[in-house]
């Protein structure tokens, strides 16, 4: 007897139909002498439905009040789902995340798993219950519902799989795999049998929307072996492993993030230690930085340009606006109108020249590149965003069309 987790994003469950197909799925799994349980998104756009209902009543609601609120989801999807199940005639239990033993950080709207308590799940599975469990939250200290953040359901599968030591974490989502790049913008794309756990994080954290990169940090610290694929076609999806096999390929996947503004501080001194107070005031304030730039000094100042999230971008104007004439800067610039395209894969590190064929890509299209960042296993450019399809579909194109 294995045991199996499921989990089933937003799209799998948006309806009744889709729900019934999905208690067909869980049912068949149980039926095969395995011990299941499920972890559910809230329902299609109900999580984006609630937020505009909030602010309808109170647009500064406090984040406390909003995950109060938008727990309610989950919740909505676990018990349907455990309705639909138990009218075909097998035994199950919905349960909260709560309930389910999830123990986490206070910070409201973004809180972070501190344990699993399995127990109650446990004693369910031990009574031949199928269970299933609502995804995106738990609870504090202080007995508050909390959510997880973007992708909290992802991570909540994966916390449950590594805290018992399940056989296989299966994530269903509305792509039957990890792709080459996004099936639906890229025709010639191609599903990968298997994708490593560094490369399955890059891809992730470089704007990949199959995995949440969290998910993907505890899978590879507990060892826990990845199935992402298609509650529609229940074909067979994509392995998520320590090491893949797929050693002929270069590179593993292109992906896109639009959600990026790139901001330049104009004319600091050219002087030891600025650098660092610049960036451990952003730190500070929990602002992440990724491609950072810095020009060579000339006639005593230099620019230093960085990128951020797209949603942070007015928060660290501001932040930097402040300390201008304490650093001694002749100005801040911002652009929003930015993309970031990423080449991922394993096969770079033994392969010279990758960069100089993405570039050669590029070249083709009329593509300029505003900035670069590069590690043993990614290459990333910074271009402009009206440019961002037709960068992806060249270097698509460079890197796959002999595979």
């Amino acid at each position: 007897m294995a045991l199996i987790v499921q989990k089933f994003g937003g799209t799998s469950v948006r309806d009744a139909e889709r729900i019934n197909n999905v208690a067909d799925i869980v049912t068949s799994t149980y039926r095969q002498d395995n011990d299941v349980v499920v972890v559910v998104s809230a329902q299609g756009d109900t999580t984006d439905d609630l937020i505009a209902k909030a602010a309808e009543i109170n647009e500064r609601a406090s984040k406390r009040e909003m995950d109060m609120l938008l727990s309610a989801g989950e919740q909505i999807s676990a018990s349907l789902l455990a309705m639909a199940i138990e009218r075909m005639g097998y035994p199950v239990v919905s349960l909260l995340g709560w309930q389910a033993g999830f123990d986490t950080t206070s910070d409201y709207g973004n809180a972070r798993i501190k344990k699993v308590d399995a127990s109650r799940i446990r004693k369910e599975l031990d009574k031949r219950r199928i269970v299933v469990v609502t995804g995106f939250q738990g609870v504090n200290r202080y007995g508050d519902m909390t959510t997880l953040g973007r992708g909290g359901s992802d991570t909540s599968a994966v916390a449950i799989a590594a805290t018992m030591h399940a056989d296989l974490c299966q994530i269903y989502t509305d792509v039957d795999g990890v792709y080459t790049a996004d099936p639906r913008k890229i025709p010639g794309a191609i599903k990968l049998p298997t994708i490593s756990y560094d490369e399955m994080l890059e891809l992730a954290t470089l704007g990949a929307q199959v995995l949440h990169n969290r998910s993907v940090e505890m899978a590879k610290k507990y060892n826990i072996e990845l199935e992402v694929l298609s509650s529609l076609t229940r074909e067979k999806g994509t392995i998520v492993k320590e090491k893949s096999n797929v050693e002929k390929m270069l590179i593993s996947g292109v992906a896109k993030d639009d959600n990026i503004a790139r901001i330049s501080i104009i004319g600091v001194p050219d002087r030891p230690g600025l650098a660092f107070k610049i960036f451990s005031k952003l730190a500070s304030k929990g602002i992440n930085v990724d491609i950072i730039l810095q020009s060579i000094g000339r006639n005593g100042t230099k620019d230093i340009s960085f990128t951020v999230e797209k949603n942070k971008m007015e928060d660290t104007i501001e932040l930097l606006k402040s300390y201008e004439e304490t650093w001694g800067a002749s100005g801040i610039v911002s652009d929003d109108n930015v993309s970031k395209v990423s080449i991922v894969g394993a096969g770079m590190e033994s392969h010279p020249g990758v960069a100089a064929e993405m570039f050669e890509a590029l070249f083709s299209r009329n593509v300029n590149i505003q900035m670069i960042s590069t590690s043993e296993i990614k290459i990333s450019v910074l271009i402009n965003k009206a440019d961002g399809e037709r960068a992806v579909e060249a270097i698509h194109d460079k890197f796959f069309e002999a595979v």
